[in-house]
C-alpha cells in the first residue's frame, strides 16, 4: 500500500511539473494599460544634466550573437529609423539602467546611445514631436532604432500601427536648458508632416559594377524596385544598393528576414 502511494504521489509531482514547464513556455505578451489614459497631462522629459547611469554602459555588449557598441557621447547622435513601443509585459521591471520601467513615463530604449540621453523624436509621417529620456537598451529586433514606452508612443500617434517612422535626435541639456528655461513641456511639438520613404539597403560597393550585378540579380529575387544610390560625400564614390520604396513597415520585416536566410545579411533601413 506504501509503495503504490508513493508511487501515485511520483506521479502527480511528475505532472504538476510538467504543467508547470507547459505554463513557462507561453509567452506574456505584450500591450497596453486597460482603460483610457489621457497623455495630454503627461509632459514630455525635462532634459537636465545628469550622470552617467553606472548600469547600461559597458564598451560593448552582446545580445542573440550580435555585438552592439556603446557611444562614449551622445553629441550628434541623429538617425532616421523605425521606433517601436513597449508596455504592460514590462512594466516596473528593472531596465538597463537599474531604473524601474514605467510604461506611464517619457521614456525609450536604444542599442547605443549612452544611458541616459535625452532625445527629441518626430514621427515623419504625422509631423509629432516628443521627448524622451533614453535609460533603456534596446530594441532588438531588426532595424528597429528606438523602443518608446507607451504613453510617448501614444503622443506620437503611433499605437494602431504599433511602428513608425521617425527621425530621432540627441539633445544636449546644456543648450536645450539655456533656450527652454521658462518654455512649457506638457504639448508635442508638431511640424509639417511628410510621406516618408522606406528603402532596405542590402550592401555598398567602391565599383559600379559590383553594384550593378547584386541590383540585377536582387531584382529577379525580389521583384521590387531597385536602386543604387551614390554618396559622395567622402573621396571614393560609394554606390548604395537599395530594395525600395517598400509599403509598409511588416514587408520589409519580410524582406529583411529573407534577405538574411539568403545569406545576403542584414540590411539598413534607410527613411528618407
Amino acid at each position: 500500500m506504501n509503495q503504490l502511494a508513493n508511487k501515485n504521489f511520483f506521479l502527480l509531482i511528475v505532472l504538476l511539473c510538467v504543467l508547470l514547464s507547459s505554463c513557462g513556455l507561453q509567452e506574456v505578451q505584450d500591450g497596453p494599460p486597460t482603460g483610457n489614459i489621457n497623455v495630454s497631462n503627461i509632459p514630455n522629459a525635462s532634459p537636465k544634466i545628469l550622470p552617467r547611469s553606472s548600469r547600461g554602459n559597458p564598451s560593448s555588449y552582446v545580445v542573440f550573437g550580435k555585438r552592439y557598441y556603446v557611444l562614449n557621447s551622445s553629441k550628434g547622435y541623429h538617425v532616421r529609423g523605425i521606433a517601436s513601443w513597449y508596455g504592460t509585459k514590462f512594466n516596473h521591471r528593472l531596465t538597463s539602467s537599474g531604473e524601474p520601467y514605467n510604461m506611464l513615463a517619457m521614456t525609450a530604449a536604444n542599442k547605443v546611445l549612452p544611458l541616459p540621453t535625452f532625445v527629441r523624436v518626430t514621427n515623419l509621417a504625422n509631423g509629432r514631436q516628443i521627448i524622451v529620456k533614453v535609460n533603456d537598451r534596446g530594441p532588438f529586433k531588426k532595424n528597429r532604432v528606438i523602443d518608446l514606452s507607451y504613453v510617448a508612443a501614444k503622443k506620437l500617434g503611433m499605437l494602431p500601427t504599433g511602428t513608425a517612422y521617425v527621425d530621432v535626435r540627441a539633445i544636449d541639456p546644456r543648450v536645450y536648458l539655456a533656450r527652454h528655461t521658462q518654455q512649457p513641456l506638457n504639448k508635442p511639438h508638431a511640424r509639417h508632416p511628410g510621406h516618408p520613404l522606406l528603402f532596405l539597403q542590402v550592401a555598398a560597393f567602391m565599383e559600379k559594377t559590383n553594384a550593378d550585378k547584386l541590383a540585377q540579380r536582387l531584382k529577379t529575387e525580389f521583384q521590387l524596385p531597385i536602386r543604387i544610390a551614390e554618396n559622395h560625400h567622402t573621396r571614393e564614390t560609394i554606390y548604395k544598393v537599395q530594395l525600395g520604396p517598400i509599403p509598409s513597415i511588416q514587408l520589409s520585416d519580410n524582406i529583411s528576414s529573407q534577405l538574411i536566410h539568403d545569406g545576403y545579411g542584414e540590411p539598413l533601413a534607410v527613411i528618407e
